[in-house]
């Protein structure tokens, strides 16, 4: 009886160690084929989403243009360094929201796509 149980032990032990081996090759498989849809359907989803928003749009694109951004970037630096003055009373501009104004109203006069003013 001794005997039989200790042939029993040693072939569990030599199947158990088969087994273990088995599930760790399987799940890393597992988890890799896991991952991968996981990704594509992400990326379906978000262009699913663009094209949603590009249907509903009725504008096409920016509303500013690069180059309206860039002349407020340089009227915003100049107003940090205190050297961006008012039209007609000279008095310096402290305000950043008077100095994308004064950088939209450049931008306008030189002809580039910047909505209209409000009124």
């Amino acid at each position: 009886m001794a005997t039989k149980k200790a042939a029993k032990k040693s072939s569990s032990k030599k199947s158990s160690g088969r087994k273990s081996a088995s599930k760790k090759s399987s799940t890393s498989r597992k988890s890799a084929s896991r991952k991968a849809p996981a990704k594509k359907s992400t990326a379906r989803k978000s262009s699913s989403k663009s094209a949603s928003k590009k249907s509903s749009k009725k504008s096409s694109g920016r509303k500013y243009s690069p180059s309206a951004g860039k002349d407020v970037e340089r009227e915003m630096h100049a107003m940090k360094r205190g050297k961006l003055r008012s039209g007609r009373s000279g008095k310096k501009v402290t305000n950043p929201k008077q100095a994308i104004a004064i950088g939209l109203s450049e931008a306008r006069r030189e002809g580039k796509k910047v909505p209209r003013k409000k009124s």
